[in-house]
């Protein structure tokens, strides 16, 4: 029964609801606040895991990466580029595993296109594991003016990327991440 305070303490507020007559009205009224409950305790806790600080790069990265084999050209690179969006892809060997990052950052004459990427690729690659602080991403990022990090795993095989872009999206929407000057 609901109250209101009062002065004194507490007063009951009668209402002239009649009482449930039947099982179900009386288990669909004892329900309806339950399970409004249960939905409240659920979206809270969801809202907690989504609103986790991001300090790692597997919270970060863009996962599964595009790689391309290092046999592929810059034209097929670059297609594939345009096609997907993005500006950045590592490049690997035969066995999958990094051999250098191909970057797209405005379109390579047509003599180039049909070189190989073994021959196109940057072969001073930094790159990092999913537990590597974002903040030294970041910083690495920021000294060696690169734009994407792969993340490898154990057997040096992208799994990820972390771009640019996906530090500021992490900026923008993960909580517990501080700015000081």
């Amino acid at each position: 029964m609901p109250f209101e305070a009062s002065v004194t303490g507490l007063v009951e507020v009668k209402e002239s609801r009649e009482y449930p007559s039947t099982k179900e009205e009386r288990r669909s009224r004892h329900e309806g606040p339950f399970q409004r409950a249960k939905q409240a305790y659920q979206q809270q806790a969801e809202a907690e895991r989504a609103a986790r600080p991001a300090v790692l790069a597997k919270d970060l990265m863009s996962a599964p990466v595009v790689a391309l084999p290092s046999e592929a050209t810059v034209r097929d690179a670059t297609a594939l580029m345009k096609r997907r969006g993005i500006h950045h892809v590592p490049v690997t060997s035969l066995d999958g595993t990094l051999v250098g990052m191909f970057s797209f950052a405005e379109p390579y004459p047509d003599s180039l296109g049909s070189r190989t990427l073994a021959e196109a690729v940057s072969r001073r690659v930094f790159s990092a594991t999913p537990s590597t602080a974002i903040r030294d991403i970041a910083r690495v990022m920021l000294e060696q003016d690169i734009r994407a990090i792969p993340i490898l795993d154990g057997t040096r095989r992208p799994m990820g990327i972390v771009t640019v872009t996906d530090l500021l999206r992490g900026l923008a929407n993960h909580a517990g991440l501080e700015l000081w000057t």
